[in-house]
This record gives C-alpha cells, structure tokens and sequence, in this order.
C-alpha cells in the first residue's frame, strides 16, 4: 500500500512539473511589450483651385416641331414621301384631289367676269346721266328766259294769260326734269359703288379659291425628319383638324432640358455672393454631356436660358441647353447626363472620401489630429464628390490633418502616432489637377 501511494504522489508530481515546463517553453523573453500611441495615416489639407461643376439628369427635345395638318377638307391622292426620311421646306408631302377646288376657282372667275360687267354698266349708266343733267339744265334756263319774258309782257298786256301761265308750265316741267336727270346720277353712282363692292368681294373669292388650289398640295414647314404618316391615299381629311397628318422635327440642333431645384440655386447665389466661388468666364456657359450608358457626346453644348417659372410639384427650374447634333446621335426622348460648371473655387478643401464617417443620424463628420497629437471628432458640411474626394464647406480648415486610415484605432481624445497617408498623397495629387477653369 505504501509503494502505490508513493507511486501516485509520483505522478501527481510530474504532471505539475511538465504544466510548468510548457508555460515556460510559451515564453519568449526577447518580444518588446506592446506600447505607445497608435498609429494613423494623415493628410495635411492644402486649399485649392478647383473647377465646380453640376451633374444634372434631363432629356433631349427637338429643336423644332412640327405638326402637319391641312388647311382644306378633301381626300388624299397621294402621299409623297417617305417615313423616318428628312425633308425640306417646302417639300410636297401629300396631294388632296383639287377638282373640288378648281371647279370653285372656275365659278369664282364667273362671277367676277359678271360684276365687272355690271360695273361697266353702271359707269355707261352714269355718263348718260350726267349728259342728261347738263341738257336740263340748258333747258331749264332757257324756259327761266321765257317765263320771264312772258311775265314781263303779261304785265305790258301784250300777251294773253294763257300764254304767260304756259310759259311758267314749261318752266315748272324743266325744273322736274333737272331734278329727275340729278337723282338718275346718284342713282347711277349707287349702282357704281355697289358694283364695286360686288368686283372686290369677286375677287377676294376668286384669290380664296386660288389659295386652296395651293393648299391641296400639303409642304413641309420646316425642314428636319419626319415621321409615320398617319393617313393614307383614299383617306378623307378636314381642314385644320386636330389630328395630325405626320410630324416633323428638326433634329440638329437639339434641346437638353434639365431639371435643377431651387435651393440649389440659392445655394450657388449665395456663394457667389459670399466670394467663395467666382464666374468662370465664357466656358461657364458651356455643357458637357454624357449618354445614358455613360459615354461622353462629343459635341459641347452650351447653356440657352434657365426658366422663370417654378415647378410646384417638384421645387425645380428647367435650364434649356443647346447642342449640335450633325450625325444625328440624339434623339428625341433620351435620358442625358449634362455637367454644368458653375465657376471656380480658388480655396477649396477637399478630402479624401474614405476619410469621412457618418454618424447614427447621417450626419458626416471625419477625424482630426490637433497640434498636440490627440485626436478630435469633427462634423462636416459637404458639397458635392468631385472626383475620389469631398468638397468640404465647412467643419475644416487649410493645414489641419485629416485621418485617412487607422479610425477604427481611434476615439476622442486619444493620442496617436500620425504619418503621411501614401495612398493620399496620390489621390492629393490627382485632386490638385482637377481641370482648372479657363480665365480671361
């Protein structure tokens, strides 16, 4: 019993011996101990030039658009062009059947052949009249003569009464016939200015029916591309109906509109205003564009108007911009990325955008290394992303460092170790050569 018993304390006794063995074969004697502060790569913020810009989302709309309608009723004998093909102005596009119309114009030029005839009678009419006038007044004055001689031998006795009371008849009858032979000329002259009347009125149908001769032939009023047609030969149409027949737009140049809120303007005013961002002289009028998968347009384009007139139910204004269009890439409809540059700020700061952090409500802010080497919490307001880094507009100032990597590592007030951020210092480079603005 006495030897198991030794032979168990024996045991007992390695087991512990070998524990002890393997701690301290876990040593390692020569590993330095983990202290000092931690370390996090900074960028030291210099203020810079940079070229501001706007990215806005529109769609393009013709220069031009024209629908096509006709000006009188009748059915089409032809359509004379071709869908999705350009035109001219002035080109024929569909023929109605102008025997209606001619028919119109034939009875028109009748009618007025009648009234100038009329006319031509009237004057005739007139002249007689007039001719008339001019005999009874001769008469007349001639029976004033006698009556009065007449008179004066009456009272001398040396004629009859009857003789002296024919005299004055005569005179009587002359004067009648005056007065007759005048009202027969105003008379004439009424018919004249009626014919007249009857010779324009002719004539103004006899033009009317002339021009729908010519609107039986149905031109394009502009040039550009045209569409489907919505008619073919055979079809009744009306005049001014509101269907269209086809429709044509004019393609070169094109119209970009682009929705841009109000605030933001606001916002640009008032930086202009502050100094903060200046005109960037011609080229601030000028649009870059890029089609929907991205692609850059290749042509410029350049900035038309902005609208007066506020869109109630999105807060925004239309800025229209112009842009040629010669090879005929865009078309109606199309979504459209239009980058407008707004003007130049010569301090701006700009960070890297891993540098920035959100908090639990959104709020961005980022992390800063004081003068003493703590660190600090600081909120950002941010502009806009020009590149891989934010436009910062207010929470940071030129020289400050700015924690790019190792802020995980980090919380308020703890003091660490800070070094050039590498990486930074090659997006520092590629932020500095933003492409600056053209200055006059």
């Amino acid at each position: 019993m006495q030897n198991v018993k030794g032979t168990k304390r024996i045991a007992v006794a390695g087991f512990f011996a070998g524990i002890l063995i393997l701690g301290g074969c876990g040593q390692q004697p020569g590993a330095p101990p983990q202290m000092g502060p931690p370390e996090v790569a900074v960028v030291t913020l210099q203020p810079q030039r940079v070229l501001v810009t706007t990215e806005l989302a529109g769609r393009t709309s013709p220069h031009r658009v024209a629908e096509v309608r006709p000006q009188v009723s009748g059915l089409i004998q032809q359509r004379l062009f071709t869908e999705g093909a350009d035109v001219k102005t002035g080109q024929a596009l569909y023929r109605i059947d102008p025997a209606p119309f001619q028919a119109a114009l034939e009875s028109a030029e009748a009618n007025l052949a009648a009234v100038q005839k009329n006319a031509d009678r009237a004057r005739a009419s007139l002249q007689a009249s007039l001719a008339g006038v001019t005999r009874q007044r001769a008469t007349l004055e001639l029976a004033e003569i006698n009556r009065k001689r007449f008179e004066e031998a009456f009272n001398e006795k040396a004629v009859s009464a009857g003789q002296r009371d024919q005299a004055v008849t005569e005179h009587e009858v002359a004067l009648a016939a005056l007065k007759a032979a005048e009202a027969q000329v105003e008379s004439d002259r009424t018919a004249i200015a009626a014919a007249d009347a009857a010779i324009r009125q002719a004539e103004a149908a006899r033009k009317s029916a002339r021009i729908n001769i010519g609107y039986t032939t149905i031109t394009a009023p502009i040039s550009g591309r045209i569409g489907r047609s919505g008619v073919t030969e055979g079809a009744l149409v009306t005049g001014l109906q509101p269907a269209a027949l086809t429709t044509i737009q004019q393609l070169d140049p094109m119209y970009v509109d682009v929705p841009q809120s109000t605030a933001e303007l606001q916002r640009l005013r008032k930086r202009m205003e502050e100094g903060k961002i200046q005109n960037s002289g011609q080229t601030r009028n000028k649009v870059r564009l890029f089609l929907e998968d991205g692609t850059p347009y290749p042509q410029e384009g350049s900035l038309q108007f902005r609208d007066v007139t506020v869109d109630p139910t999105t807060g925004s204004v239309i800025l229209r911009v112009i842009v040629p269009n010669p090879k005929g890439i865009l078309l109606p409809g199309m979504f459209i990325r239009a980058v407008l540059e707004e003007g130049i700020d010569r301090q701006a700061i700009l960070i890297p955008q891993q540098a920035v952090s959100r908090d639990p409500r959104g709020a961005p802010f980022t992390w800063v290394v004081n003068a003493n080497g703590e660190v600090q919490q600081r909120l950002l307001t941010l502009d806009r992303a020009i590149g891989d880094a934010w436009l910062v507009s207010t929470g940071l100032a030129a020289g400050e460092r700015v924690i790019v990597e190792g802020i995980q590592r980090v919380r308020p007030g703890v003091s660490v170790k800070a070094v050039p951020y590498a990486a930074g210092e090659k997006s520092g480079k590629n932020m500095n050569a933003a492409p600056p603005a053209k200055t006059n």
